[in-house]
């Protein structure tokens, strides 16, 4: 499990600073970015196992960044933390079909055990 490495994918810089040091501390290698052009950049340097990102990225919903990425490196689980499904759009829910999703809300214990799940499988 540990050294695997994580694209964390959030535009707030707190957000990205948080989760971002969670996982380090856990044992896993992060690659912090806010935008998708530097996700995508860093996709051509490394091979990460997981990209985690939220609901929205720079006013692009995540699950559309997270399919542009997927779609590059098709080997990548995505982890999108959020509280998508807590709401009633509908239409969401069915783009997100073929990610692991985690609403909110949580503890970061209870997102680090997420994240072990998804990469565990």
């Amino acid at each position: 499990m540990l050294n695997k490495t994580i694209l964390l994918l959030m535009s707030d810089p707190l957000m990205r600073s948080v989760f971002g040091e969670a996982l380090e501390r856990a044992g896993y290698v992060v690659i912090s970015t806010g935008d998708l052009g530097s996700a995508l950049d860093w996709l051509t340097k490394s091979s990460p196992a997981l990209l985690i990102t939220r609901t929205y990225v720079s006013s692009m919903p995540g699950h559309e960044a997270a399919k542009y990425l997927k779609a590059r490196h098709s080997l990548m689980r995505v982890l999108i933390l959020g509280g998508v499904l807590e709401d009633d759009r509908l239409q969401y829910r069915q783009e997100l079909e073929g990610f692991d999703v985690f609403p909110k809300p949580y503890t970061a214990a209870e997102m680090l055990e997420k994240v072990k799940e998804v990469l565990d499988r």
